[in-house]
Order: structure tokens, then C-alpha cells, then sequence
């Protein structure tokens, strides 16, 4: 049985999306004169912090961009604010180091009209040991340390809504629940798309807690749960209709192909480092939140509208 024609398909806003690539290369973006740079003061006793956190922010955006250490940082904004004409102080890499344990990364996103449909994915990036290789060429040291990345976007905007950070021992399926309750609790939650390994009960609840729709595929041995809870009678919904219609026809029916645009998102994530500079965990969420803020900043400049060609 021969494959099926791939379809092919048409950008149709391409001079803007064009012009919205090129200004993902422009500086001047992350910088704004009417930023407050210096902290105010807090009221408290004691040394007051001299820089704002929307300033070591900056700072780290820099740094996750282009992939320096915390002293090229300094040297690189401060070189920037020249060109710019501010005469704003720059924090040194000891200053950016400390904050960036306890920085409140600001992630903006815009919001999209009517329910919100969250793409769910998770994955792993590496902290320390070899590439994959040297390890399998020569062996490479025995320590290798991961983390995992746990996003959720919306699928209208394509901006991440949802993400948390923890370490390699901690599965897929626990870190839903805490997705969700990134979502502020006014906002209307349409559907959830996740693989398989979110079908679990406590995925089903709380994404029926919400009031929203699960599109996750039940496993192949899947077995009907106890209808005692919304989310359970819900999921048996869904293994009744992929069991009648089939599981293929089921994923094209209920959309479960949108969940590729969080896998895409993920791999966005991973173009910015395979790997987190950042040796303490604390520092290490940062540096995952910074790479989410600065992905939101370059979704909000433009996105290509697709559609398919013939």
C-alpha cells in the first residue's frame, strides 16, 4: 500500500512574518529608556539592591542569547548602553550571579481570544557530562546530569502559558496539575492535548476541574475506569470512541496532531543551548525561564499563517 501525498503548504503573511524574523535580530528590543534600570527602595533595613530585577533580567537575556559567561555579559550590555547613549550602571558578573538564584523572571505573553487550548510536552536537557559522541566514542565520564522542561502553550498564539522545571526523577504525568494552576483561575481552559504517558487519573481530574476537554490517547492496554469522577467518565469517552473508531481515525478527529506545535516549541527551546550554563538548580530555573520569556518576545513579533497549497 503506497503512502500518502504529504501536503504542501503556503505561507500567506510572508512579508510580514519576514520582517518580523528580521527584527528577532535586533538589539534594540530588549531595551527600553523608560525602564526602571535602578531598584527602588524597599523600606527595609539594610543595603538596598542597586539594580531592578527587570535589569539583571536584561542582563541574563544577553547572556542566554548569545551564549556568554556572566563577565562577557558585563562587558556586552555595558558596550550597548554606550551605543544606545544611557548612562545607566552595569551590574557585575558577582551581582548577576547572586540575583540569578532569586530572580522573579517577568515571561509576557499576550493572551488569545476566547478558551485557551494547552499543548502539553516535556523533554530533557542536560547539565553536565559529555556530548552524546564523546560519551559513546571514549567512554566520557560517568556523571551526567538532566533535568526536564515541562511546557504548555497556547495554541492560538503559540506562546508558552505554562512551564516548570525539575529535576530527571520527577515523570511526565505529576507536573500537569501544576501546568494548570499557572493558568489564572478566570481563565477559561477549552482542551488539554498531551501524549500518552499523562493518562493517569490525576491528569483527568484536574484538567476536568477545569472545566476542560483531555485529548490524550489511552494507552494500548488501556481499561475503563471507575466512573466515579468527571475526569474518569471523561476518559472512558475517549477509550470508548479511539476503540470504535480506531485509534488513527481517533487522533485525526479529535485534533491530537496540534500537540506536534509543542513538541516544535520544545525544540525552539533547545536551539537556544542543548545544554544550562547554570551548575545550581535555583540558577538553572532562572536560565529555563529567561529561554521561555525570551521565545514569547520573539512569538509576539510575528508568526507565519499557513495554509495548505493547491
Amino acid at each position: 500500500m503506497s503512502r500518502p501525498t504529504a501536503p504542501t503548504y503556503k505561507t500567506r503573511n510572508w512579508p510580514a512574518y519576514n520582517e518580523a524574523l528580521r527584527r528577532r535580530g535586533s538589539l534594540t528590543i530588549w531595551f527600553d529608556p523608560a525602564m526602571t534600570w535602578d531598584a527602588a527602595p524597599t523600606g527595609r533595613r539594610g543595603r538596598q539592591q542597586t539594580f531592578s530585577d527587570a535589569a539583571i533580567q536584561t542582563c541574563l537575556t544577553m547572556k542566554v542569547l548569545f551564549g556568554m559567561a556572566l563577565r562577557q555579559t558585563t562587558g556586552f550590555v555595558e558596550s550597548l548602553l554606550r551605543l544606545i547613549g544611557l548612562d545607566w550602571s552595569v551590574p557585575d558578573f558577582s551581582t548577576l550571579s547572586r540575583r540569578q538564584k532569586f530572580l522573579k523572571v517577568n515571561i509576557p505573553y499576550r493572551g488569545s481570544q476566547g478558551p485557551l487550548h494547552l499543548l502539553i510536552d516535556s523533554t530533557g536537557i542536560k547539565v553536565e557530562g559529555e556530548g552524546e559522541w564523546n560519551a559513546r566514542k571514549h567512554g566520557g565520564p560517568k556523571r551526567r546530569v538532566w533535568r526536564k522542561l515541562h511546557i504548555g502553550i497556547d495554541e492560538q498564539t503559540l506562546e508558552i502559558r505554562a512551564a516548570e522545571f525539575t529535576s530527571n526523577e520527577v515523570g511526565d504525568a505529576p507536573m500537569l496539575p501544576e501546568l494548570l494552576n499557572q493558568i489564572p483561575a478566570d481563565q477559561e481552559i477549552g482542551s488539554v492535548t498531551a501524549d500518552g504517558a499523562y493518562d493517569t487519573r490525576k491528569c483527568h481530574d484536574a484538567i476536568a476541574e477545569r472545566g476542560a476537554h483531555a485529548v490524550i490517547p489511552p494507552r494500548k492496554n488501556a481499561k475503563p475506569w471507575k466512573p466515579d469522577t468527571a475526569g474518569a467518565m471523561a476518559r472512558n469517552e475517549v477509550l470508548r470512541a479511539s476503540r470504535q473508531l480506531g485509534r488513527t481515525i481517533w487522533r485525526r478527529w479529535s485534533g491530537y496532531h496540534r500537540r506536534s506545535r509543542a513538541e516544535t516549541k520544545m525544540h525552539c527551546v533547545k536551539l537556544m543551548g542543548q545544554r544550562l550554563s547554570a551548575r545550581d538548580f535555583d540558577r538553572q530555573v532562572s536560565e529555563f525561564q529567561i529561554r521561555v520569556a525570551v521565545l514569547n518576545g520573539f512569538t509576539a513579533l510575528g508568526t507565519p499563517i499557513t495554509e495548505v497549497a493547491g
